[in-house]
């Protein structure tokens, strides 16, 4: 809750950093670079149709933040990818060493299903309920804060998220923990820095955009299922049918 509070906003503003996902093209705009990696995620918003509500109100949300902010700052990814991240796994680099060796695709899949097989206890055939609370700014992306509506089931997530990072045969293909989980939806990436002199009246604006999360009423974000996907760039997170699902 600390994360969405004024002086919160206008303390992270001063430490933003431009995103290195996007690079500007003159006749273009900005576009994402290759990133590639493997991640665990709730269905992208194109595949998840028990959360469409909310995610039309993030889509008109986000286009708020655009007209606030400015194309040139604020870097909107599509929404039809919009997700909560339930575990990142391995991306850029780390990636493109892991797959020199032609078995650990293979590898990674075999284990993800796996550790959801086994994971099956801890689902207990309910969903876990989010809401979204405010904004949430990060040192290079822009996202909406969610919170759990009961304790109970967000330790179910959490030892999840154990049996994953502490999984050994994933620690051997180089998969490890290296965030704490903070749900979020990202709306979008920094590009331009404002100057020094006009970072105060960032925070001002952001403050002023989180008005619109207070004492509001809107639908739940509920977690029904974790799903192994895999993404070329920010823009887009895909699957094959075979590949690991956990129903909630």
């Amino acid at each position: 809750m600390r994360l969405t509070l004024p002086e919160t906003y206008r303390s992270q503003v001063q430490h933003i950093q431009e995103s290195p996902k996007f690079r500007s093209h003159s006749d273009q705009g900005r576009q994402p670079v290759p990133f590639p990696g493997y991640t665990v995620i709730t269905p992208s918003a194109s595949d998840d149709p028990e959360n469409a509500a909310l995610y039309a109100h993030l889509r008109q949300y986000q286009q708020q933040v655009l007209e606030a902010l400015s194309p040139t700052l604020f870097v909107p990814i599509p929404p039809d990818s919009f997700h909560l991240t339930l575990a990142d796994l391995i991306w850029d680099s780390s990636y493109r060493h892991a797959v020199e060796d032609p078995e650990f695709e293979p590898k990674l899949q075999q284990q993800i299903a796996q550790i959801f097989q086994q994971s099956q206890t801890l689902t207990e055939g309910k969903p876990i309920r989010f809401q979204v609370i405010g904004l949430l700014m990060m040192t290079r992306a822009i996202a909406v804060c969610l919170v759990p509506t009961e304790e109970h089931a967000y330790d179910r997530l959490l030892k999840f998220r154990r049996a994953l990072f502490q999984n050994s045969d994933l620690i051997r293909l180089g998969i490890e923990q290296q965030y704490y989980f903070t749900p979020h939806i990202t709306l979008g990436y920094f590009g331009e820095i404002p100057t020094a002199e006009q970072l105060a009246e960032l925070g001002d604006r952001i403050v002023d955009l989180n008005q619109h999360w207070l004492d509001k009423e809107l639908p739940p974000f509920w977690v029904q299922r974790a799903e192994l996907r895999k993404f070329d760039d920010m823009t887009r997170y895909y699957r094959e049918p075979d590949w690991a699902v956990l129903e909630f």
